[in-house]
């Protein structure tokens, strides 16, 4: 048996799901327990509770809560990100069936409204010429349960992406805009807190490892499968999915590098929905943060 790790997720993993199947976290010497999370605040929470070891998280909430005091947990957390996963995977803005073109009143779901995927939904909304005072903004949650509410129609608009998007075009949903339009964009890093961890480290190893491959073609049947089985994907759903992971913008980092271009999209979305002194120290303290041999320009 390997050393074993609790991962929090918002989404289920499919990379992770990979890497296990593909034997990729065995010759780490690891066993990964996912454990799904409700809200940012729920997971930056457990992780300080040492419930959680490790976690899959924007990584805006990592700027939030490692820089800023004013964040949702009123503190800042000595936090490190170990590497970069992906580039939103297809995180977008989506509008409930029949909704049209939104209009001042709509009700935008968030996972809470101080979060980088809220910052994306204003920012895409803004285009539209409606700002954040004119819409009517939820604290629903993670993104799987934002998706539920926008087929149910308890929300008008959302932000989605990790294959969450699928079951709602299904239903009717439409597409607005997409992260990628604000500029380059990272979705999601591995973290966790800044005492040095061999184990995290190996996962994370192991995560752009096979990053890497699926970049360059490889696992697709596995992909497909994991998809299926993590996501109830449909068998066009899970076709779509691995090729969202392949996308150069919208997809996996097959380096696992986090580059200063998407944080500085970060900071300009936050600074614009939330300004806050402290994201002056931001940029200077990457060096910090970010794992050594990660950070690039």
């Amino acid at each position: 048996m390997g050393d074993r790790l609790r991962l929090g997720t918002f989404t289920p993993s499919v990379l992770l799901e990979v890497a296990r199947r593909s034997g990729a976290l065995e010759r780490a010497g690891l066993e990964v327990d996912e454990v799904p999370v409700a809200s940012s605040p729920a997971q930056f929470q457990s992780l300080i509770a040492g419930d959680l070891d490790v976690v899959l998280t924007s990584p805006d909430n990592v700027l939030a809560y490692h820089f800023l005091t004013r964040n949702p947990l009123g503190r800042r957390i000595p936090l490190v990100v170990e590497a970069a996963l992906d580039r939103g995977l297809g995180l977008s803005l989506w509008a409930r069936a029949g909704l049209g073109e939104p209009r001042p009143g709509a009700r935008l779901a968030v996972d809470v409204a101080t979060s980088g995927f809220a910052f994306v939904g204003y920012a895409l909304l803004a285009l539209r010429g409606l700002g954040r005072d004119d819409l009517e903004i939820v604290a629903l949650g993670s993104t799987p349960r934002r998706a539920a509410a926008l087929v149910e129609g308890r929300c008008d608009l959302t932000v989605l992406n990790a294959g969450n998007q699928y079951p709602a075009r299904g239903a009717g949903a439409a597409l607005l805009g997409e992260a990628s339009d604000l500029g380059p964009y990272l979705g999601t890093v591995l973290a966790g807190p800044a005492a040095p961890s061999a184990e995290r480290h190996r996962l994370a190893e192991a995560l752009v490892e096979v990053a890497g491959a699926i970049a360059a073609g490889d696992h697709d049947g596995t992909i497909r499968e994991a998809a299926a089985d993590r996501l109830g994907l449909s068998p066009p759903d899970t076709a779509a999915y691995a090729d969202l992971l392949r996308d150069p913008v919208r997809g996996l980092v097959p380096t696992g590098s986090v580059d200063r271009r998407s944080v500085r999209t970060l900071i300009d979305l936050r600074r614009a929905a939330e300004p806050d002194p402290d994201l002056g120290d931001v940029e200077g303290g990457l060096e910090d943060l970010v794992a050594p041999g990660r950070l690039v320009d």
